[in-house]
């Protein structure tokens, strides 16, 4: 059974560039371009791992996050954030926003699957 992932950031060759990598090892792979196209998916999609960019016009990362763990349906899928920030206060804001893990800006395309295969290594994913 193939893990559905939702990636979603609003810097277009991100998004493909992450999309491509993550289905190359061999996940199912949804893409939004916003904060509420992204909630839209999640409520389609029902994916097994959310990826959300922090910083995206109109509903940024910290108030997607925040709806997704404030809908019973949605709460318990595990979501790890992009930043280019990486100060406290923002590590701080994506923890407190319901955040399971904070990856800063510029990252690596291997040291992010082996972030997103430790989610599904077992039932208690990594935290921030």
């Amino acid at each position: 059974m193939s893990r559905r992932v939702l990636v979603v950031d609003d810097d277009p060759r991100l998004l493909h560039i992450v999309a491509m990598y993550l289905g190359i090892e061999g996940y199912e792979v949804a893409m939004a371009a916003n904060g509420e196209d992204g909630l839209t998916e999640v409520e389609k999609q029902r994916p097994d791992l959310i990826i959300l960019d922090i910083m995206m016009p109109g509903m940024d990362g910290i108030e997607a996050c925040r709806q997704i763990r404030a809908n019973p349906d949605t709460a318990e899928i595990p979501v790890l954030m992009f930043s280019a920030l990486s100060g406290d206060e923002d590590v701080e804001r994506a923890r407190l926003a319901g955040a399971n893990h904070l990856i800063t800006k510029p990252f690596n395309l291997v040291g992010l699957g082996s972030v997103v295969k430790s989610f599904f290594a077992s039932d208690n994913p990594v935290a921030v």
